[in-house]
């Protein structure tokens, strides 16, 4: 039987390929990695000339990380850190809405997870210093991520898959402040920023705060793109 083919949302950069600067569509390998080390078959969805069409091939899609989510989306000024890509999130909440809408899993990765707040009529702490005091969520120096528990509520979706804590890897500087109509599932213990976001109503949605396509840590991936499998198949079973 084929995987189940994932969608991967792409940052739209200047890169260079040998001694050529060119604007490109790219994605570290590492959620890729993720995807296939889970059983699906990962394809890269570009933010250039939106439509959703794009779901109709897709078992499942998944919002990764990035630059901020434009504040004007939930109509807030822009903090003079915040550093925004309205393409990208224009294109990203048009596939967003409608996945949702075809109830098709998503999973929500950094970025991802906090343009779910936004989509689900949330808002988001622009700069996690001013509100929290520290910079643990991304350390200004030493290794590339920070680290520390988070605890999930019992019953959620996040905890059948990963127990009542886990231990995550950590780099952002924005957070969810309010996660609208999504259901909050996991905070950090030492500051009680939200890091885990479902909707329950939903076959499979799912939005962390943190990296699991740099970790060893797959449970999330297998869940996810289980979850694309049985959607695959009951479509298939359709009348």
């Amino acid at each position: 039987m084929s995987r189940p083919v994932i969608g991967l949302t792409t940052y739209a950069e200047e890169t260079r390929f040998g001694l050529n600067d060119t604007f490109s569509a790219v994605l570290p390998l590492s959620y890729v990695h993720a995807v296939h080390s889970s059983g699906g078959r990962a394809v890269l969805v570009t933010p250039d000339d939106p439509d959703i069409d794009v779901l109709e091939g897709l078992d499942g899609i998944m919002f990764t990380g990035g630059s901020d989510v434009n504040p004007d989306l939930y109509g807030e000024p822009p903090h003079a850190t915040t550093k925004v890509k309205p393409e990208r999130d224009a294109a990203e909440l048009l596939l967003m809405r409608a996945a949702l809408a075809a109830d098709l899993p998503l999973f929500g990765i950094c970025r991802g997870m906090q343009l779910m707040c936004v989509a689900y009529g949330g808002r988001l702490h622009q700069h996690l210093p001013d509100v929290l005091g520290h910079h643990n969520h991304r350390p200004v120096s030493g290794p590339k991520f920070g680290e520390h528990p988070v605890r999930l509520s019992r019953g959620s979706r996040a905890a059948s898959i990963l127990g009542d804590a886990v231990i995550v890897n950590s780099f952002h500087h924005q957070g969810c402040a309010d996660p609208g109509r999504l259901a909050p599932t996991g905070w950090c213990p030492e500051d009680n920023l939200i890091e885990v976001v479902e909707d329950p109503s939903k076959t499979f949605v799912v939005g962390v705060q943190w990296h699991p396509e740099d970790t060893t840590d797959f449970r999330l991936f297998a869940a996810f793109v289980e979850a694309a499998r049985a959607h695959r198949n009951h479509v298939a079973t359709r009348p």
